[in-house]
């Protein structure tokens, strides 16, 4: 039964591994989902070698609690981290009306050694900056029309 329980985790990573590094974040969520689901498996297999600890009950065949107190912290974590991709992806629908993640030209420039740190949040601001003109100027030309 165990083996079963650990190719069930490895599954389990092996698609939520595959879906985390996909560039829609709804997918990212869901790879996040799986790769928690995988490591409580794990967790809960590597803890069950026996009947629940109860208090006051001796025994040398008793399962060890720590594992299930690391799948609880695990539940918890998982929670927090998915609220906020959950946030983050609604933030990014209401936006661009996509969930896709995209390149950001300012992290590949630093990738190649090309801009300092000051560089690209000058470059930033200015490339925003045109941007607004760019939407006021259609804007505006819209209702003039």
């Amino acid at each position: 039964m165990s083996i079963l329980l650990a190719a069930a985790a490895a599954t389990l990573f092996g698609i939520g591994t595959y879906l985390v590094l996909q560039r829609k974040l709804s997918r990212i969520i869901i790879g996040l989902g799986l790769l928690s689901h995988g490591a409580n498996t794990l967790l809960m297999t590597s803890g069950h070698g026996g009947i629940e600890p109860l208090i006051g009950v001796e025994g040398a065949d008793m399962a060890d609690p720590l594992p299930f107190a690391l799948a609880l912290t695990t539940i918890v974590i998982t929670f927090g981290v998915s609220a906020l991709l959950l946030a983050m992806a609604f933030r990014s629908w209401v936006l661009t009306r996509d969930d896709e993640v995209e390149n950001d030209v300012s992290d590949q420039r630093v990738a190649r050694g090309v801009i300092r740190s000051r560089e690209i949040v000058d470059e930033a601001a200015a490339e925003q900056e045109a941007e607004r003109a760019d939407e006021l100027a259609a804007a505006t030309a819209g209702e003039v029309e």
